[in-house]
């Protein structure tokens, strides 16, 4: 009678450890599938995302930025390295098609010739979101949002900003001979950094354009397209490059051909990167106008919100700012990327 009882009781304490431990198990797998987002279905949300390539510091703080920003939202993110050539982004989209994923985005290498492989991704009821880059479409129906920067009005800032710098060191009334390294052909910052930068210098005569050529918004480019420049022998007080990188590139070739960079050619540029930053506080960077490349919390929210039915803006603007060399120093701890 003592031994069933015994057994009885270890049975019981048994089953009571054994029901916790199932309890505990299920609340741990619980938390764990709760941390990936989920579409109306219940399923894991996935997004296929083709990027532009890795062109500068700019687009790796970008990439980093929506990989990350998927991790932490639980989005099954299919990334995809166009490599700057369009054709290659046309074919990751339709692989994304054929994945059936959730959502697609990228951000365009250039604006046009988009026009059938978003037709066919809308014919899969599948929804495109832009990001940091437009497209130039017949059918706006073609794409729900965009996610990005006013590369236009960050080309008005650039001017305003060197016009009133230039006139505070003397060139009020005189004539200011400007070099412009542009972004890649047809690609959206270029053609409307390079509208921006018009708008302003259209009212000022004595502001002249007597170089302008493509760096691809590359380093490299930026180097080689500076070199020619000073071989033309053609005098120059302003360079106006359209990223930060091309900057870099051309003041590399300023100071190999004995041209000091920040004083006898003053420079501006875009994007406001560590290395734009470092340039500042070397003296060889005058201002940089920023083009905010952290968009990855904003798009796994987009596409969240789009997902539950929400409508959402045609164009989702980030939030950017002007930096003089003289705040170079006193901000750079501050920056991200």
């Amino acid at each position: 009678m003592k031994r069933s009882l015994k057994l009885l009781v270890i049975t019981a304490a048994l089953f009571a450890l054994a029901s916790v431990g199932l309890f505990a198990n299920g609340q741990k797998e619980s938390a764990g599938a709760g941390t990936a987002a989920s579409s109306s279905s219940g399923k894991t949300i996935v997004l296929g995302f083709s990027q532009v390539g890795a062109e500068s510091e700019w687009r790796t703080a970008n990439t980093r930025s929506i990989q990350q920003a998927a991790k932490d939202a639980g989005i099954d993110l299919k990334f995809s390295d166009a490599q700057q050539q369009q054709q290659n982004q046309i074919a990751a989209i339709r692989s994304f098609i054929a994945q059936k994923v959730d959502v697609i985005s990228f951000s365009p290498v250039v604006t046009t010739g988009w026009d059938a492989v978003l037709q066919e991704a809308k014919s899969a009821g599948i929804p495109v979101i832009l990001t940091d880059r437009a497209v130039d479409v017949k059918d706006p129906s073609l794409y729900v949002s965009l996610i990005g920067s006013d590369f236009t009005l960050e080309g008005e800032r650039a001017a305003n900003w060197m016009l009133k710098f230039m006139d505070d060191h003397g060139y009020a009334n005189k004539e200011v001979s400007v070099a412009e390294i542009e972004g890649t052909v047809g690609s959206a910052p270029a053609i409307d950094r390079k509208k921006g930068w018009d708008n302003v210098m259209k009212d000022h005569s004595n502001w002249k354009i007597v170089l302008d050529q493509t760096g691809d918004f590359t380093r490299a480019g930026g180097k080689q397209v500076m070199e020619a420049f000073l071989k033309t022998g053609k005098h120059i007080d302003v360079l106006f490059a359209h990223n930060d990188d091309m900057a870099i590139g051309a003041i590399e070739a300023m100071k190999e051909a004995g041209v000091n960079p920040g004083k006898d050619i003053r420079i501006i540029s875009i994007d406001a990167t560590k290395g734009g930053f470092q340039a500042m506080m070397a003296g060889e960077l005058n201002c940089v106008v920023e083009c905010n490349p952290l968009l990855g919390p904003q798009l796994m929210q987009a596409v969240k919100d789009m997902l539950a039915g929400k409508t959402l803006p045609r164009w989702i603007k980030t939030n950017e700012g002007i930096f003089p060399a003289d705040v170079a120093a006193k901000v750079f701890p501050t920056r991200q990327y």
